[in-house]
């Protein structure tokens, strides 16, 4: 089983950084998306959503809402020739208008909030989050913006900020899972939240903002990001990634199944290899995002 799972990971780990490394954003993108709407699928099965009909909407309006996000700004300069005109007439900078191509910055917010309070609830109350049985139209809408939210930050980050940093994530994504398993494995004694996921311990959560920590400085240095200054603030973004984990173990619970899938060899489903990624992308761009434009951009 352990053999299976690390040849599994291992091609699937060389597939991503090739995508990363060589493909155009906006392919990069697209392959993201195919892997994010696989995991929509998933999603569907655990929150047990058969009826075709609303399969198609999910899907539909899912990827309705990633083309928008896509072609927003491409959208802003088709109508700059009408934005000049009235920018003529009303006195108004065109500047002030390619602006509003970054306004959708601004959905890092509530995803970053979310997972926040998904840490909280599981933390504080695992038991009441276990029972808790919600109407089917809100764990479609939780499911729903979860998932546009990792493809859409995810692709954002290497549109905007490049395959270095983008890479950076993911490698830190990596260790972190790694780190949490064999310090689980090794030292585990205190259960996290044994109600909802009896495998995983503190002690491996201290495993993996270790390796993070220690990684996140190196690999700073090694790929040059953020001008050479180490950005540890990803061991927060660890710390999240774990409450994901726990987030879709308690919905795969309350499903009564051990997997969201079948579809990858010793991992189960995409959304059991994917689920801290899709935590931490938001944390983690909203920190970059700081960074840049608080931090960096009024010095520059």
């Amino acid at each position: 089983m352990l053999k299976q799972r690390i040849i599994t990971a291992a091609i699937l780990a060389t597939v991503i950084v090739s995508a990363v490394l060589m493909l155009p954003s906006d392919y990069f993108s697209l392959l993201i998306a195919i892997i994010v709407l696989i995991g929509a699928w998933e999603w569907l099965n655990l929150i047990d959503i058969n009826s075709p009909a609303k399969r198609a909407v999910f899907i539909g309006t899912l990827i309705f809402a990633m083309l928008f996000i896509h072609l927003w700004t491409y959208l802003l300069e088709a109508l700059v020739p009408v934005m000049d005109n009235l920018a003529t007439k009303y006195k108004f900078e065109m500047e002030d208008i390619r602006k509003q191509s970054g306004i959708l910055e601004w959905l890092v917010i509530p995803a970053v909030l979310f997972w926040l309070l998904v840490m909280l609830l599981i933390r504080k109350a695992p038991l009441e989050m276990l029972t808790l049985q919600l109407r089917l139209r809100y764990k479609s809408l939780i499911g729903w913006g979860i998932l546009l939210a990792s493809w859409m930050f995810l692709s954002r980050l290497r549109s905007f900020y490049g395959s270095e940093l983008t890479l950076y994530f993911l490698l830190l994504i990596w260790i972190a899972d790694i780190a949490a398993y064999f310090s689980g494995k090794k030292w585990g004694k205190t259960k996290l939240a044994p109600d909802i996921s009896p495998g995983k311990t503190v002690e491996g959560v201290y495993g993996a903002l270790a390796s993070s920590a220690v990684c996140a400085i190196i690999l700073c240095i090694a790929l040059s990001i953020i001008y050479g200054k180490p950005i540890t603030f990803m061991v927060a973004g660890d710390l999240i990634l774990v409450y994901g984990d726990l987030f879709f173990s308690l919905v795969k619970r309350q499903r009564g199944v051990k997997d969201s899938g079948n579809l990858l060899p010793g991992h189960g489903g995409v959304l059991d290899r994917i689920d801290s990624l899709i935590a931490a992308a938001p944390i983690f761009y909203a920190g970059i995002y700081l960074i840049y434009m608080v931090l960096l951009a009024p010095a520059q």
